[in-house]
């Protein structure tokens, strides 16, 4: 009877044994599970390819100027004077549209950048910009103070991001891009909006531009010597005419 009695007792251990070693692995599993999937909520699905999950757009943008006038001062000085020509040349190479000419009202500057915008107006219409492209309008400032001439014009502006969204943990996780070893989703942003800050012409990132006319007079000067047999290459006087420095020397 004992015999019995100490092999129930064996079984019903092992039996115990077995059931909290099935509820321990069903745990871990479902703990492995969550690790696996952890997202935070409205994270986005990263792309393998930097450059489609923070791809470069192009679109219109305001490229502004401001021009700020003293209370007692109604003309511009040297200095701005070339930033309004400045400003009136890049329009004619980049501008989708006309200006627009921002004027405060309702400042203690309000009577010198009345006076002033005479000589914006006659300097961009000695730099090319028709009296139809240009339009004035009035803003009242959200403070009394000294406010800005505010000139504008729409061009074509490159721009990626915005960066830093960090979805995902990038440290030690349960992550499946961890364990596979994918790119973060930040990865390629700062170089993506770096390289859309700097490009001088958006359109140069959706295509190449066309070739310039080739310089037909040297082109025929080199054909000629070379059917005559002589060298092309130029001919200087001196050894020392064609050197663009003297640097080393």
């Amino acid at each position: 009877m004992q015999t019995v009695r100490n092999t129930i007792a064996q079984h019903l251990r092992n039996a115990g044994l077995g059931v909290r070693a099935a509820i321990v692995g069903g745990c871990a599993i479902v703990l492995c599970a969550c690790n696996t999937d952890q997202q935070i909520a409205g994270g986005p699905d990263a792309p393998i390819d930097y450059r489609q999950r923070h791809p470069i757009t192009i679109s219109e943008a305001n490229h502004t100027l401001e021009i700020f006038v003293g209370s007692n001062r109604g003309e511009l000085n040297p200095t701005q004077r070339a930033q309004v020509l400045a400003f009136a040349q890049t329009w004619r190479h980049e501008a989708t549209g006309g200006m627009v000419i921002d004027l405060p009202v309702g400042t203690s500057n309000e009577h010198a950048a009345s006076e002033a915008l005479r000589m914006v107006r006659s300097i961009l219409a000695a730099s090319g910009v028709p009296h139809h492209a240009i339009v004035e309008r009035s803003y009242y400032p959200a403070s009394p103070s000294l406010a800005t001439i505010r000139i504008s014009y729409p061009k074509m502006s490159a721009q990626a991001g915005p960066c830093g969204m960090w979805p995902e943990d990038i440290g030690a996780s349960g992550n499946r891009s961890y364990f596979e070893n994918e790119q973060y989703w930040n990865f390629g942003c700062a170089t993506q909006r770096n390289l859309a800050a700097m490009v001088e012409n958006p359109a140069d990132l959706v295509q190449p531009r066309a070739e310039t006319p080739a310089y037909e007079m040297r082109r025929t000067t080199v054909i000629e010597k070379y059917r005559e047999g002589i060298g092309s290459a130029t001919q200087y006087s001196t050894s020392t005419t064609g050197k663009i420095t003297t640097v080393g020397q």
